[in-house]
């Protein structure tokens, strides 16, 4: 009976095997398409804020409209942003012998030491601390956007990022770094690196770069005029 099982546990192999890497590709496939429809989504974007840019700058009132958008383009994160800011790194220690032991786990079964809701606590502290736009590993936070586990992955609006971790603030940076240095979530990254030995920089910079949030659908608003 075992032999007959091997047998026909071969013969399945790579029937299997062939189903999985017909499904890889595809995901594959997927997921290039989707970036590329990203890109094109940028792109159109920004060509759509140029002609904006031109008519509405030929007067005062659309000067002034061009100004109240820019506030809003901020808020919003639809426009990238270059200036001074602070940078925050945060590194996982990965495995190590220590975390085998069940009792320095921070999720049973896991020798994952960051999680998601360090990242959102870091985030807010940010915000907290002056920050007037921020990015994590190069995906700009929003409205709408989400910092959440998915198994032993962190997904920032839907895209997987992995340690370290670079997160984006720009904002005064002095003034930004006295606040965020007693902030709640400077103290839990110092707690982390106390305990398992996750690594913490904050350092203070020029010309951070920024990029736009992803382009939303829009839900509420329609058209009026011709």
């Amino acid at each position: 009976m075992f032999a007959a099982a091997v047998a026909q546990a071969r013969s399945v192999a790579p029937g299997v095997r062939a189903a999985q890497q017909l499904l890889v590709a595809s995901v594959r496939s997927t997921q290039a398409a989707a970036t590329t429809l990203a890109q094109r989504r940028s792109t159109l974007s920004a060509k759509v804020d140029d002609v904006r840019r031109i008519v509405l700058a030929d007067d005062a009132e659309g000067q002034r409209l061009l100004a109240r958008l820019d506030v809003l383009s901020l808020a919003a994160a639809s426009a990238p942003v270059v200036g001074p800011g602070l940078t925050v790194t945060v590194t996982d220690p990965g495995a190590s012998p220590n975390l085998s032991d069940v009792s320095k786990q921070r999720v049973s079964g896991s020798q994952q030491i960051i999680l998601d809701r360090d990242l959102q606590l870091v985030v807010n502290s940010l915000w907290e601390s002056g920050a007037e736009a921020i990015s994590i590993d190069g995906v700009r936070i929003g409205p709408n956007v989400t910092i959440r586990q998915a198994g032993g992955a962190i997904l920032v609006d839907n895209n997987p990022t992995s340690s370290p971790y670079t997160i984006l603030a720009v904002g005064p940076p002095h003034a930004m770094q006295d606040v965020f240095d007693r902030s709640a979530g400077l103290y839990r990254l110092r707690l982390l690196e106390t305990s398992y030995g996750v690594g913490v920089s904050v350092n203070v910079g020029d010309g951070l770069a920024l990029p736009a949030g992803a382009t939303r659908d829009v839900k509420f608003a329609k058209q009026i005029g011709p």
